[in-house]
């Protein structure tokens, strides 16, 4: 179970928002989290449940663990039904904390980073199915419920959700907390995990592995300069998997750290068990 100080002290952390720490009923249903549009929900109950999110059936652990996302753009409530083993049905609405995404510039990119040649198409696009045939990976643990460490030591450098402007020209959204790092630093698994996806050289990403922790949530890595681990590794919490570095479209040495639920980006940030990485 996610140690309540430490989950309670990184939403705070961030901003002053309002936690979801409900218990719609006290004996049955616990939900901890931030609200906060791309954060991830993690709930236990009745390891004998039914659990739905938006009519979507949940997966839940033998220990009675569940998770779900509040993706970066939803602002309707969530509706979580929970059918349990006597008969009783709890129905909870979960209403999004609204964000307000900062815009980034960066500047200084190679023309074909930005906008790459046409001969590079198939080649994108095949990487980005691969990550996506990745991340439909449905591991039934849940290795994500003691919380997230943090990867890398070093210091944060973008964040989520960030509109992202190259060379002038408007890009999605970046969806991955940067931590500036020195060449070299050490990338260690924040959870225990599968390793689903090692790729040395993605155009976009660069050096690039991806960890399944459970029910659909994983977490990915990008840029890095080499790689430890290969796809069917299983990996322990502290781990290494990797070196940081500046492979693929950076500007400098970096680790862009990625959360996800299935195909859904979350912030990693707001899944911490601390509110920042540790200083290089």
């Amino acid at each position: 179970m996610i140690p309540r100080r430490g989950f309670l002290a990184t939403a705070l952390s961030f901003a002053a928002l309002p936690l979801l720490k409900a218990r719609a009923d006290e004996q049955r249903l616990i939900l901890n989290g931030s609200l906060e549009q791309g954060s991830l929900v993690v709930g236990q109950t009745n390891p004998e449940a039914h659990i739905a999110l938006d009519g979507q059936a949940l997966q839940i652990s033998a220990r009675g663990y569940f998770a779900f996302p509040v993706a970066y753009d939803r602002t309707s409530a969530l509706q979580l039904d929970v059918s349990y083993p006597d008969g009783g049905v709890l129905m909870q609405d979960v209403v999004p904390v609204i964000r307000k995404f900062e815009v980034q510039a960066i500047n200084g990119l190679a023309p074909d980073e930005v906008t790459p040649p046409e001969a590079l198409f198939a080649r994108i696009a095949a990487e980005k199915a691969k990550i996506a045939e990745a991340r439909k990976s449905l591991t039934l643990a849940d290795w994500y419920a003691d919380g997230l460490d943090w990867p890398v030591a070093g210091t944060i450098s973008g964040a989520f959700g960030n509109q992202r402007i190259l060379n002038g020209v408007p890009k999605q959204p970046h969806f991955g907390v940067d931590i500036a790092a020195k060449e070299g630093t050490p990338i260690h698994a924040p959870a225990e995990g599968n390793v689903i996806l090692a790729e040395p050289d993605f155009f976009y990403d660069g050096g690039i592995t991806i960890l399944d922790h459970g029910h659909g949530v994983a977490t990915t890595y990008l840029h890095q300069s080499k790689i430890d681990v290969a796809v069917g590794t299983h990996i322990a919490r502290g781990d290494k998997i990797g070196e940081v570095g500046k492979t693929g479209r950076a500007t400098g040495p970096h680790l862009c750290w990625r959360l996800n639920w299935f195909q859904v980006p979350l912030d990693p940030s707001r899944s911490t068990r601390e509110a920042a990485p540790k200083a290089a």
